[in-house]
């Protein structure tokens, strides 16, 4: 499954068939998939801590949780990943699948970092990012009494409190004298949506050329706030690469939650491969050119599922690395 998954890139069925390398027709190799999904029961735990076995940095971890959705028919495709952010991207590891539209619920969320805690220990957490969807008072409260560090960005209509004197006012107040590009760290506490943090903000133009505003919440009082919440967006890479860069998981034709789930592992183990195997060849083998502005001229990810797919399908690229290694831990 993983082997076609590189060599199609998609996750359609059909397609997935025809990239088996079986000496049976692509009906039969379509019919083994069918009953994979239909009656495997595959243990989600044991790819979590697979992958997280084969992450290319170790712990403590900066977490990024968010969610991506699409309608297939009349069906809500809605996930919810918890991912671990590093240099560009960040690895999938926990989801939830969220059979309906919209947000996260408050409960959704918290179940989901309790799921991640279980299987690896709060000890293995950094902090957390979120954009301004995960906010909420029984949420904040649950990251502040488990004292997980967080960065989270709020709305700028919210009304906070001041922790010391007790006066509510807007909280785009508190930071109504920054120019573009200026940051600022507020020393003392305030109350939002009912639980004490830190607020932070820096001041950009916005996609509608307008001043706006970044504001984040803290769990503690740092000037790194800012920083560590522009990290974010490595979330948005991954789902890219899941989806048009990659695997066009949105390709699916799959109704049933259950087997979607286990197609999204497929997926995620896929998506790793790909990582380490463009990580080992920049650095081992041959580096990715650099563009003029200074970024690479491909990620990791895109150069390693390149190289799998020419590996899997020309003989002459077997000369220089197996990939398949990088799955087995023998690399």
């Amino acid at each position: 499954m993983i082997l076609s998954l590189c060599k199609v890139q998609t996750v359609n069925f059909e397609r997935l068939a025809q990239g088996f390398e079986s000496s049976v027709s692509t009906g039969s190799s379509l019919r083994r998939i069918q009953r994979f999904m239909a009656d495997y029961m595959l243990d989600k735990d044991l790819i979590c801590r697979m992958i997280y076995s084969l992450l290319p940095h170790k712990p403590p971890y900066r977490l990024i949780i968010d969610r991506t959705n699409w309608k297939f028919g009349q069906i809500n495709i809605n996930i919810l990943v918890l991912s671990i952010a590093y240099k560009g991207i960040s690895f999938p590891l926990v989801y939830r699948m969220m059979p309906k539209r919209g947000a996260s619920s408050i409960n959704e969320r918290i179940e989901i970092m309790e799921h991640y805690i279980r299987l690896f220990g709060k000890d293995s957490i950094k902090d957390l990012l979120a954009d301004r969807e995960f906010i909420g008072e029984k949420w904040f409260g649950w990251l502040n009494i488990n004292a997980i560090r967080y960065h989270i960005r709020i709305l700028s209509n919210y009304q906070v409190m001041h922790a010391l004197k007790g006066k509510y006012m807007n909280i785009s107040r508190l930071f109504e004298s920054l120019k573009i590009g200026q940051c600022k760290f507020l020393a003392h506490p305030y109350y939002v949506t009912g639980r004490i943090c830190f607020l932070s903000a820096c001041c950009f133009v916005n996609d509608k050329g307008r001043r706006d505003l970044v504001i984040i919440a803290s769990f503690d009082k740092t000037r790194a706030s800012v920083k560590a919440y522009k990290e974010r967006w490595q979330i948005e890479s991954l789902f890219r690469a899941l989806k048009t860069s990659g695997f066009n998981i949105e390709k699916t034709h799959l109704r049933d939650m259950e087997r979607f789930e286990k197609m999204l592992s497929m997926v995620f183990i896929a998506f790793l491969w790909a990582y380490l195997t463009g990580m080992y060849i920049h650095r081992k083998i041959k580096k990715i050119r650099i563009l003029k502005h200074g970024r690479l001229a491909k990620s990791f990810f895109k150069y390693g599922l390149d190289y799998i797919f020419e590996y899997l399908y020309k003989a002459y690229y077997k000369q220089n690395i197996d990939p398949c290694k990088f799955l087995s831990c023998t690399e």
